[in-house]
């Protein structure tokens, strides 16, 4: 009988959580509940039942990066970015990932019965796999953010997908390359692989093979399916925490090699001097608020979750820290689930506006302590003025702010 009567703390604890909803809703709480309206259906269809299709409600989608239209005129695709304000959770669907511009040519189309992968160079046994051969071979699946360098905090970003929509996540499977390397019995003094895709120009990415060894992948899979062609189907190369361009796509050869190549990347974008390379290749810890964002608008005061992504080339994020008045003071966030190693990490803070005007900040440190600087903190470094224009090199990993005016609309407030 006793395992049949209401628990009195559990009802209390309850009562207390609906009466901080009423609060939260207190004009909707004032008027009666409308009859729910009837319920419409949605009728089966081929389509439906071969790839499911999302509900028609949701409008989420990308669009072009940098002011150049894509398709264009010739049919190229140009830079598409990922709507990071719509996100929830870390995994960026397929069809939302961004899209970097191809190498000077249109997508290839590829027939993986037909597609090769060459690793030959400085190796004991040059070797040549078609896709089934890779399918049969240990394969690991992990979380992984690629990041075009045009992602970066920008003065006259209008949306968040102007400044950060060029980066997503997924999860993607395939065959280490260290696997294969080993298989193809990489000789002594080769310290470099140049990596090639199936562009009609041929971009190339080199790689220190130190990198090569550790934890690159040749990834088949994204998200549980065929990577998409966008994306380099059958094939892509990815390198973990370095810069969008190293990941390959539509893979197809891998040359060991005992020297750094010049190749496409090096044509006003990376360079292998040191000093340059310590800012081309990885990321450095990032992170950006999603919620509430530029271009979005607070209905008026009162509780909200502040909600963003972290990430950083650098390994897992350890903490993420959010400023609710303008960088004066800071709370540490709180991580949504387990913190993966170069992946975007959800973080969330409560806050309860006061609507008055203020600014939203909020910067992170990854498990190497490194800490996301300020504009101002990257400009004393490099000894370069302060000014809008300023463009700090390489990955600007810099911290955005986002202005909340007391009308509830939030402005981007970087400059």
């Amino acid at each position: 009988m006793e395992s049949k009567q209401p628990n009195r703390r559990r009802f209390l604890k309850g009562s207390a959580a609906l009466v901080g909803l009423a609060a939260v809703g207190s004009a909707s709480a004032q008027t009666p509940a409308a009859a729910p309206a009837p319920a419409a259906f949605i009728k089966g269809s081929e389509e439906q039942i071969a790839y499911g299709q999302r509900s028609r409600f949701e409008t989420s989608v990308r669009t072009s990066h940098g002011g150049r239209k894509s398709p264009d005129a010739f049919g190229l695709v140009m830079h598409v970015a990922t709507p990071l304000q719509d996100s929830v959770g870390v995994i960026t669907p397929s069809a939302l990932h961004y899209v970097a511009t191809t190498r000077g040519a249109f997508i290839p189309d590829i027939d993986p019965k037909e597609h090769r992968l060459m690793i030959h160079g400085m190796v004991d046994r040059p070797l040549t796999f078609t896709m089934e051969d890779l399918k049969r071979l240990p394969s690991v699946t992990r979380l992984h953010f690629v990041e075009c360098a045009a992602n970066r905090p920008s003065a006259t970003a209008k949306t968040i997908q102007d400044s950060h929509g060029m980066t997503s996540c997924a999860e993607w499977t395939g065959v280490l390359l260290s696997t294969l390397l080993k298989e193809a019995g990489v000789q002594s003094g080769s310290s470099w692989i140049v990596a090639e895709g199936s562009e009609e120009v041929k971009g190339a990415s080199s790689i220190p093979m130190e990198k090569a060894m550790n934890d690159c992948i040749v990834a088949y899979g994204m998200n549980g399916e065929a990577v998409r062609p966008q994306q380099g189907y059958p094939l892509r190369l990815l390198v973990p925490g370095f810069e969008g361009i190293f990941n390959v796509k539509w893979l197809r050869r891998i040359k060991a090699v005992d020297q750094y190549y010049m190749t496409y990347n090096d044509f006003g974008h990376l360079r292998q001097e040191p000093e340059n390379a310590a800012l081309g290749y990885q990321i450095g810890p990032k992170s950006v608020i999603t919620f509430p964002c530029v271009g979005k608008q607070l209905p008026g005061k009162g509780f909200y979750e502040i909600s963003g992504l972290a990430w950083s080339g650098g390994g897992a994020i350890r903490r993420v820290e959010v400023s609710t008045n303008g960088g004066r003071s800071w709370t540490d966030a709180e991580i949504r689930g387990t913190a993966q190693r170069m992946a975007h990490t959800r973080f969330s803070l409560t806050w309860n506006w006061d609507g008055t005007e203020t600014a939203l900040l909020s910067r992170c440190t990854d498990e190497m302590g490194k800490i996301q600087p300020t504009r101002a903190q990257v400009a004393e470094f490099f000894k370069v003025p302060l000014v809008p224009t300023y463009r700090a090199p390489g990955q600007d990993n810099t911290i955005q702010t986002w202005k909340i005016a007391s009308d509830g609309s939030v402005h981007n407030a970087y400059s």
